[in-house]
């Protein structure tokens, strides 16, 4: 069995009062896609999110990841940062082509990468995570409309991929300490499991 960490369809599905809509909520290592008028929400600190749609289908999606501190940039036969983070991408991207999307009409906004972990700070795990991204779609040649990387703060992200709008929100004041705890954990895990050898795609 393969115990490594893989991006897994989000699972949390609800209705959203505010946005009267279904909504999917993603959590680290997770992903959502839909051709349906709904909501795609997660909350954002050292991650990143890429928001990904078919500007013409209106088929869109959502990934949530976070590179694992790998022994260096390129290190190795296949740097587990590089690695990972690619996988979470390839993964969006193709679940959409699957769904009917075209890749000439895909087109992303990218958030996330703050600064809001501590123990994180030396290794720019948020900086490094932005800039991933940044090189991903640019080496894939899928258009970034918007952006909202870095700085300190955590951030709420609602995307609406029917339309292709998205709302942020910056948390100033994270009272509790669930999305720091998260993230931890989901490093930790990172770290724990080994990275998948080959991928399948589609």
């Amino acid at each position: 069995m393969n115990t490594a960490i893989e991006e897994q369809l989000a699972t949390n599905l609800y209705f959203d009062r505010n946005f009267d809509c279904e909504a999917a909520k993603i959590l680290p290592g997770e992903y959502y896609f839909t051709n349906k008028p709904m909501l795609i929400v997660t909350v954002l600190g050292s991650c990143v999110a890429a928001c990904v749609r078919d500007r013409v289908s209106g088929i869109g999606g959502m990934n949530h990841f976070m590179l694992p501190d790998g022994s260096g940039d390129g290190a190795g036969p296949a740097s587990a940062s590089m690695r990972y983070g690619a996988y979470a991408m390839e993964v969006l991207i193709n679940q959409l082509l699957k769904a009917g999307a075209r890749r000439e009409n895909l087109e992303a906004k990218v958030f996330g990468g703050g600064n809001v972990l501590r123990g994180f700070t030396a290794m720019n795990v948020g900086e490094r995570n932005a800039r991933f991204v940044l090189d991903f779609l640019e080496a894939e040649k899928i258009r970034i409309l918007a952006q909202d990387l870095n700085d300190i703060h955590p951030r709420k992200v609602y995307f609406f991929p029917a339309t292709g709008k998205v709302l942020v929100k910056k948390l100033k004041q994270l009272n509790n300490y669930t999305l720091v705890k998260r993230e931890q954990d989901y490093a930790y895990r990172l770290r724990s499991n080994a990275v998948s050898g080959d991928v399948d795609l589609f």
